[in-house]
């Protein structure tokens, strides 16, 4: 093999690594740029839900700055008062500011959201990978543990986790891991299923590279557009499940202000005081469906198949 040949066999390995053709990468990667922001940008939706999540995550982030009044702090000569000029959106059943509590809740609904989301993307992303890439027994043994897993309906599965562990944030976060875990498995292992018959894979493997390497450095980059995709939506569907187990005191216990759990209290107080059911639910509602949104918007940009 010549030296010439040898430097045409380098460059192509490297434009197969990068899933490309051996025309300019540089304006490839701008162009697919170009064309990703393009089509967020005519998501009005999209947008809308994106600047709604940004003003509700700096709220929460400002909160004790944002917040009117300390959030546990009672006013039992003030209950249920309806929204006012000293209360926006009014007081509870112990007299403490509902808009405070919203904005301090909103910290640990969107926490409980973002870190059970984290957490079920790098379980879930290393199942997928290890399964999809050395199948065999490991693929057998991990997707039956999937399937075990799919056996319990989302909600039930996060139910019998907190119910055994106990009620609490930590415990909350494991069980929303847990819950998110199989369906991502199974969007990353059919991916890499599909990719392992790629060209730049077989020539990394001829080339002698390692597993890790061929995992990490090829297959999982391209894995990254159906798992930043489930990661948005990911997110909404942890919120509403951690929302929904608050609802049955299953989660964050008081006095900690979470949407969820405040939503549970306001039940009991319909009649006497709407406002503690109509904002909390409000705030879930808008936030999970800005969410929805923006996966959504991220899904028509990053999916060829759907331009």
């Amino acid at each position: 093999m010549t030296a010439e040949h040898a430097s045409q066999q380098q460059e192509r390995l490297r434009g197969l690594e990068a899933g490309t053709s051996l025309e300019p990468l540089a304006s490839g990667r701008v162009s697919r740029r170009r064309r990703f922001w393009r089509e967020v940008r005519r998501n009005w939706f999209a947008l809308v839900g994106a600047i709604y999540l940004v003003i509700v995550t700096l709220a929460a982030v400002a909160a004790p700055i944002v917040a009117t009044h300390p959030p546990n702090e009672q006013r039992l000569l003030g209950r249920l008062e309806r929204p006012s000029r000293e209360h926006w959106l009014g007081t509870d059943e112990l007299g403490r500011d509902e808009f405070s509590r919203l904005v301090y809740g909103a910290r640990i609904s969107l926490f409980i959201g973002l870190i059970g989301t984290a957490g079920a993307l790098c379980l879930g992303t290393l199942i997928g990978l290890a399964s999809g890439f050395f199948g065999g027994w490991t693929d057998i043994l991990l997707m039956r543990l999937i399937d075990i897993m799919y056996a319990f309906p989302g909600i039930l599965l996060a139910i019998l986790i907190v119910a055994v562990m106990g009620p609490g944030l930590s415990n909350l976060i494991i069980a929303l891991t847990i819950w998110g875990t199989p369906t991502l498995s199974r969007i990353v292992r059919s991916s890499v299923l599909s990719l392992k018959a790629q060209e730049y894979v077989e020539a990394a493997h001829a080339m002698g590279a390692s597993r890790s390497r061929i995992i990490f450095r090829h297959l999982l980059p391209n894995c990254m557009a159906p798992i930043i995709v489930y990661a948005t939506l990911g997110v909404a569907g942890a919120l509403l499940t951690a929302a929904g187990l608050g609802f049955l005191g299953l989660g964050v216990q008081p006095p900690t202000a979470e949407w969820g759990a405040m939503l549970s209290v306001g039940r009991g107080y319909l009649r006497e005081g709407p406002h503690l059911m109509i904002f909390p639910g409000l705030m879930i509602f808008l936030t999970v469906i800005s969410l929805n949104l923006i996966g959504d918007a991220l899904r028509d940009a990053l999916d060829p198949y759907l331009r």
